[in-house]
């Protein structure tokens, strides 16, 4: 089987952190699982100067990118500066022949500069959301996840997000385990929950809800073939129903309904890959109920039926 081939775009004034984490995740860590062939380019020649006050020399130029199933920009140095014609050139034609393109952070400012982020969903650094919708209004810019995937085009939310994005990734390519396995090397949960909103605001500081809450939703997470509703969860609390959605939203960056589809979404996603449960079982697992629930709710989420999920795992696999 040939490798999977990835492409890390570097360029005059990149972050070392934003550069390695695509190197860390599919390289480093990744290449131990499965076959990645990570390769960093140019998008100019000469050294390289890096944010961190050294300079990187780079031997291969955009033309990695013809090559590349999935072609990754980790960042960009700057909001207002436009992406130069050679990089564009080479982004389209790379999506034009069928590769994955993500933008990491300000990436997505690059992928949108494309014109193929144009009606589609994408997302960036909170910080810099406004300033993105000015620039690219035909773009739909939802500033509540860590990261999203309109086919085949990914874009992140800043910094350590850009992790969440890479595993998301790993896990797409070769299942759950594996994605499990890295995020465990790398000391760092496989799927973090909420989404950057949780960020945004001036963080609340710890105190005795915080910990009661983190232990409910570990307790949940466990249950969650149980008829979990955001009454029983705040009598569990020990809390008012407004005082623990207030505390909850505070605490993972969205409602309790939206929290328990989408940990319910994962525990299916994680037993149709691992396991050879019917799916009306796993629909019981995962607390949706009924097999025609499950699949209501994961075909909108995820664009596919339960079935096909799993097909395509048991296929690469």
């Amino acid at each position: 089987m040939q490798p999977h081939r990835i492409a890390v775009i570097a360029f005059d004034q990149i972050s070392p952190f934003h550069l390695s984490v695509p190197c860390l995740v599919f390289g480093e860590e990744g290449s131990r699982e499965q076959e990645y062939c990570v390769e960093v380019c140019a998008a100019e020649p000469g050294l390289l100067r890096t944010t961190a006050g050294f300079a990187l020399q780079v031997d291969c130029g955009l033309e990695a990118l013809e090559q590349a199933q999935t072609v990754i920009m980790p960042s960009w140095r700057h909001a207002d500066e436009p992406p130069p014609a050679a990089l564009i050139d080479a982004l389209v034609a790379a999506h034009a022949r069928g590769a994955t393109l993500v933008g990491l952070c300000l990436g997505a400012y690059v992928l949108a500069a494309t014109g193929l982020l144009d009606g589609r969903c994408a997302t960036t650094h909170w910080a810099s959301v406004e300033h993105f919708k000015t620039r690219f209004p035909s773009v739909e810019v939802n500033a509540d996840v860590l990261y999203l995937d309109d086919h085949g085009l990914l874009t992140s939310a800043g910094t350590a997000a850009a992790l969440d994005c890479c595993l998301y990734l790993l896990r797409k390519h070769w299942g759950a385990e594996i994605a499990n396995r890295v995020a465990r090397r790398l000391v760092m949960s496989p799927h973090r929950q909420g989404g950057q909103a949780q960020f945004i605001e001036q963080p609340v500081p710890a105190n005795r809800r915080d910990t009661r809450l983190g232990e409910l939703l570990d307790w949940t997470r466990a249950t969650l073939h149980l008829p979990h509703t955001l009454d029983s969860l705040a009598n569990k609390a020990m809390m008012s129903r407004r005082t623990f959605t207030r505390h909850f939203r505070l605490f993972t960056g969205t409602t309790v309904s939206g929290w328990l589809l989408t940990e319910r979404l994962a525990l299916s996603q994680r037993l149709l890959e691992t396991t050879d449960h019917p799916i009306a079982a796993i629909a019981s697992l995962a607390g949706f109920g009924s097999q025609v629930s499950l699949r209501q709710h994961f075909s909108k989420a995820l664009g596919v039926s339960p079935k096909h999920y799993r097909q395509a795992f048991r296929g690469q696999a």
